[in-house]
């Protein structure tokens, strides 16, 4: 659709939506419902708002969309105190939302960690001294313990549910740091995120690749498949909004570097905070789920297999609900 045409078809729900927002932000009112059909203006608007950046079409429109976005988002969560319906909102809307409107970073992303993850897979299966490049003797003395079938059924027997709680502690940290810092070394004109997804590809790869020559993948995949879903994913996620940080710095367009960054920022916190959301996911499937030695191998691949789906379902409901 030409955007004279776009334009034409929504530009009375726009004004009817941005005088609702003057209404609220004369009154300052804080009621759960401040208008009748708010949310779902607000929904329609960010549909279209989506639209027009895929479209890409002008930047006075995308910015005056852009606006009046920003003011609808600070009036639906200022009305509503319950810090749950905050997240519910998120996670069910605005992330999916976020995923389509930013798709083609993600695509580079997506493609930069599971390409060299799956490319050093490959290589060091068949030249299993790789590993050596990536780790240091000591690390792979530590994972080739860990997934030795025969250590690892020693292990599940002294593990209780205190190391679990303790391991979702560990795990937290561990995904959360890696994804904060895939996504803040975007600031390095994208090179520090460019650089992090190539290397936590290639390093998850190596234990891949290295472990399955082994044989210790009868131990490895059935723990990594169940949290691999989310973690991964969370990863590349990261990597997006780090390399949109990187291009809003590299092509500001007419605006100054500094402002096309704060724009790009602020573009990319929702991918930041739905990153957040799946790696603390991730933690807790790995903790509770991936480790439990009481499950047999064919739940875990039939829940991991379902993980996956499950996600790739969940990113891909924003491109159903921004499609028109």
């Amino acid at each position: 659709m030409k955007q004279e045409l776009f334009e034409q078809h929504h530009r009375p729900q726009w004004e009817a939506f941005a005088r609702q927002l003057d209404a609220l932000e004369r009154t300052r009112r804080r009621q759960r419902d401040p208008v009748t059909g708010f949310a779902e203006s607000y929904r329609e608007l960010c549909h279209h708002l989506a639209l027009a950046q895929e479209r890409r079409y002008s930047p006075h429109l995308i910015d005056y969309l852009n606006q009046l976005a920003l003011r609808g988002h600070q009036q639906l969560y200022q009305s509503h105190h319950n810090v749950w319906h905050y997240m519910v909102q998120f996670i069910l809307l605005e992330f999916p939302l976020a995923c389509r409107r930013e798709w083609r970073f993600i695509a580079v992303s997506a493609v930069l960690f599971f390409g060299s993850l799956l490319i050093m897979a490959a290589a060091t299966y068949h030249h299993p001294s790789l590993v050596f490049s990536v780790y240091p003797d000591t690390a792979v003395e530590d994972f080739t313990r860990m997934y030795d079938p025969a250590s690892k059924a020693l292990q599940d027997e002294k593990r209780d549910a205190g190391d679990d709680f303790t391991m979702f502690g560990f795990y937290i940290k561990n995904n959360i740091g890696i994804g904060f810092q895939t996504f803040a070394s975007g600031f390095l004109l994208g090179l520090g995120a460019l650089f992090n997804l190539l290397f936590n590809g290639i390093a998850i790869g190596a234990v891949m690749g290295y472990l399955t020559e082994r044989g210790f993948g009868v131990t490895f995949y059935p723990f990594v498949i169940g949290h691999g879903a989310f973690e991964l994913t969370g990863i590349a996620i990261a990597g997006a909004a780090g390399l949109k940080l990187g291009y809003g710095l590299l092509s500001p367009g007419r605006l100054s570097r500094k402002q096309s960054l704060i724009n790009a920022a602020r573009e990319a916190m929702p991918l930041v905070y739905g990153m957040f959301f799946l790696l603390l996911l991730a933690a807790f499937v790995e903790a509770f789920w991936s480790s439990s030695s009481r499950l047999p191998d064919l739940v875990k691949y039939l829940a991991g297999s379902g993980f996956w789906l499950l996600v790739l379902a969940y990113l891909g409901s924003g491109a159903r609900r921004g499609s028109g």
